[in-house]
């Protein structure tokens, strides 16, 4: 049995974040080397990763880090959709395969849901019982689970049931649903979808299994801060012995610190947190409620980091970083602040092209793409997004997205005058006098 990842799409809705989700980093591993390694859990060794020019490379440098495995690479042209995919890696499809979309985070016991159900139909797929509207394909099924229609992103209120597919999918045989996958013609972008459709009209067994375990999709940019609950959840408490920790600091709760990391005088942790290699949290900053700050970072004099990831080689100083999502390579200057709740406390939303999208929280702070820079006394509204190397000037409060490599700034004007203020020392002094009594 093999394990294929699709890695050769493009995240066209995560905007500012211009990483590939699975490359993104979750303590210390990219989300690519934490699925690899999850699959090895389930006994699973040989794996056919399917990549695009622009991220092979990255994939390859990836699996490199993990042994005890096997792994064969396949070239995706162009982001046509899973079916292209596959048929990009056909000369590695010769025996079961679980196809996996490696942006979902899902627990071990899918798999072991799947392999242990696999000779009870052609496919097996996982489904997720969801209480809100998602934006994926739903499953239509029969009083047997077995699948009898699969709809791709239905309008909201259209959904024929609320079983939501999970990209684990387990293939006996994988040449015939190739073979389906080059007889479907739809102009839509479910071909794949298409196939096994078409598989259960023709007869052929494709069984859903619920999947009541943790799942955490990584769709838009706000999903990031869900699966850096995931993983914090599930991590343990552990301090590098080469951690310095100041006798004056605060450390509670699950925390992990890692090399080198240095928790400055009057600092506090309070876990579940982490702090990558190299990182500084300095005097008087306080980190807390799910926050996940990455290597070589600054979390300098009087900051809050509150429930928020923060990328690599970030600088702060005396700011406030709530429910945000901070890129690799940024900097706020003293006084930056991010917004993360609306003073009329109704939901965030946020539009992804043409569409309004419901964040499903009221509390969301901003998403910075990488190497920004935010300048000092800033305010950054709810929910606003900055593309990657953009500067906002001092003093701005920004209330609406910034595009990539933009600069935005306060016009400011002055007067000049004459001064005519007579000053003296003698309300200093008399204030003094009172306090020193």
């Amino acid at each position: 049995m093999k394990v294929v990842l699709l890695c050769g799409g493009t995240g066209k809705r995560m905007f500012p974040i211009g990483e590939d989700k699975f490359l993104l980093d979750f303590l210390g591993k990219p989300l690519l080397q934490h699925q690899i390694e999850m699959a090895q859990e389930a006994e699973i060794d040989r794996f056919v990763i399917i990549g695009n020019l622009a991220n092979i490379g990255q994939i390859k440098e990836v699996t490199q880090r993990v042994s005890g495995a096997e792994f064969e690479f396949a070239l995706q042209q162009k982001p046509l959709g899973i079916a292209d995919a596959l048929k990009s890696a056909t000369p590695f499809l010769n025996e079961q395969i679980v196809v996996v979309n490696p942006n979902d985070i899902f627990s071990i016991s899918g798999y072991k849901q799947i392999i242990r159900e696999a000779g009870q139909a052609t496919s097996l797929m996982l489904g997720y019982r969801v209480k809100d509207y998602f934006p994926g394909g739903y499953l239509e099924v029969d009083t047997g689970g077995n699948l009898k229609h699969i709809v791709e992103k239905p309008k909201p209120g259209e959904e024929p049931s609320d079983l939501v597919n999970i990209l684990v999918h387990l293939h006996r045989e994988p040449k015939r649903l190739l073979e389906y996958i080059d007889t479907v013609e739809t102009a839509r972008d479910d071909v794949y979808e298409s196939a096994l459709d078409n598989m259960v009209r023709d007869g052929y067994k494709i069984r859903v299994i619920p999947h009541h375990d943790s799942w955490a999709p990584i769709k838009y940019p706000w999903h990031i801060l869900k699966a850096m609950k995931y993983f914090l959840d599930r991590a343990e408490s552990h301090i590098s012995c080469t951690a310095h920790i100041s006798e004056k600091a605060t450390i509670e709760g699950k925390v992990i610190l890692c090399d080198n990391v240095r928790v400055l005088e009057n600092a506090v942790i309070r876990g579940p947190a982490y702090a990558g290699p190299n990182t500084v949290i300095g005097n008087n900053a306080l980190v807390r409620d799910y926050s996940h700050i990455g290597a070589n970072s600054v979390i300098g004099y009087s900051t809050e980091i509150k429930h928020s990831y923060i990328g690599n080689n970030c600088w702060f100083h005396a700011n406030y970083i709530g429910d945000s999502i901070i890129a690799d390579d940024c900097s706020f200057g003293s006084g930056a602040v991010t917004a993360n709740f609306r003073l009329d406390e109704k939901g965030i939303f946020i539009r992804i092209g043409s569409t309004k999208i419901d964040t499903g929280s009221d509390k969301l702070g901003a998403i910075v793409g990488q190497g920004c820079r935010i300048g000092i006394n800033a305010s950054l509204m709810p929910g606003v997004r900055i593309g990657a190397n953009s500067f906002v000037g001092p003093g701005v409060c920004l209330n609406r997205d910034l595009q990539a490599n933009k600069m935005i700034i306060v016009k400011q004007q002055y007067q000049t005058l004459e001064s005519i203020a007579k000053l003296t020392q003698r309300k200093r002094q008399e204030q003094l006098d009172k306090l020193m009594k």
